[in-house]
C-alpha cells in the first residue's frame, strides 16, 4: 500500500537530540568526532569559496555585457529563475561542475591547479 499523507503514522515514538557534533552522534570519540567535524567544516568553506568566486565571475560577466537575467539564462542556458538564484548566491542550489559549465558558456577560460 502506497503511504499518503492521509494514512500515514506522523507520531515520533523517539527522538535523539543532536548535540552539535554529527560525528559524536554517530558514536566517535569526543576527540575524533571534533577531528572530523573540523575537516568537514574546512572541506566545506572551500568548496563554497569556489563556488563564491564562480558566481561573481558570472555576476561580472554579465554586470560587463550589461545582461539582464532573461538575456543571461539564454547565454548560460538556464531559466531565469536559475540566474536570480546565482546573483543572489543561493549557491546550495548549484553543482560545482554547474557552475564550470556556466562559466565556459561565458567563454571565460577555467584553470585547474592540482598541488
Amino acid at each position: 500500500m502506497k503511504t499518503t499523507r492521509q494514512n500515514a503514522d506522523l507520531r515520533r515514538s523517539h527522538v535523539t537530540p543532536a548535540d552539535g557534533n554529527v560525528f559524536a552522534d554517530l558514536g566517535f570519540s569526543p576527540q575524533e568526532a571534533k577531528t572530523l567535524l573540523r575537516d568537514a567544516d574546512a572541506r566545506i568553506a572551500k568548496s563554497r569559496k569556489l563556488k563564491e568566486d564562480a558566481a561573481s565571475a558570472i555576476a561580472q560577466w554579465m554586470q560587463a555585457r550589461k545582461l539582464t537575467q532573461v538575456a543571461a539564462s539564454e547565454i548560460l542556458d538556464v531559466s531565469r529563475p536559475r540566474v536570480s538564484d546565482l546573483v543572489n548566491l543561493k549557491l546550495e542550489r548549484f553543482s560545482l561542475d554547474m557552475l564550470v559549465a556556466m562559466l565556459l558558456r561565458t567563454g571565460k577560460k577555467i584553470d585547474l591547479v592540482v598541488r
